[in-house]
């Protein structure tokens, strides 16, 4: 079984931030591999997949973004799945916008959600798949540009980089993180 994790931030109030782009994968794999069952666990609202016969939960956790590791941490126990089972996806400033960056392994990178996962499971071999926001405009705080909403023009392309982001996360289950990353961080 695989653990896919999109973070973000819950409430109306984030609808629509480039924070919340991995809430809006999660959604995306959702609509296309979800099952139907979704419930509230682990401080978080899950789904099952099927990943062309693997079986897979996404998970947003409703934690907020910087206490995604208090949701993850639990989940990944509880099922007691090795890392490798586990994909976080989260947006990135550090990437020009669009950008997909699929690994296996690292820090946070100046991403606090990711940070505090691979705080809270004690390894950096978590792996992740980045989807960028930026860059970040200069003179702008790194805070206020990520819980800011997308420009229009950025809006119109979100979905097509949405799809993208999906195909990768279906690339990584199906024939694992090497050729997933081969293919989409091109």
């Amino acid at each position: 079984m695989k653990l896919i994790v999109g973070l973000g931030n819950p409430g109306a109030k984030y609808v629509g931030t480039r924070h919340n782009i991995g809430f809006v994968v999660l959604a995306e794999l959702a609509r296309r591999f979800g099952t139907g069952h979704k419930r509230e666990r682990f401080e978080s609202e899950l789904a099952e997949a099927s990943f062309e016969g693997e079986k897979a939960l996404l998970m947003c956790p409703h934690t907020f973004m910087n206490l995604s590791g208090d949701a993850v941490g639990p989940a990944r126990d509880f099922y007691k799945l090795e890392n490798s089972d586990l994909l976080v996806v989260c947006d990135d400033f550090a990437l020009d916008f669009g950008k997909l960056r699929l690994r296996g392994k690292g820090s946070g990178g100046g991403q606090k959600g990711l940070a505090n996962i691979v705080q809270r499971l004690g390894t950096e071999e978590v792996p992740r798949l980045r989807i960028g926001i930026g860059p970040l405009p200069p003179g702008w705080d790194a805070a206020n540009f990520v819980l800011g909403k997308f420009t229009k023009d950025e809006a119109e392309q979100t979905g097509e980089i949405v799809k993208r982001a999906a195909d990768a996360t279906l690339s990584w289950v199906r024939d694992g993180l090497t050729k997933a990353a081969n293919q989409y961080n091109a």
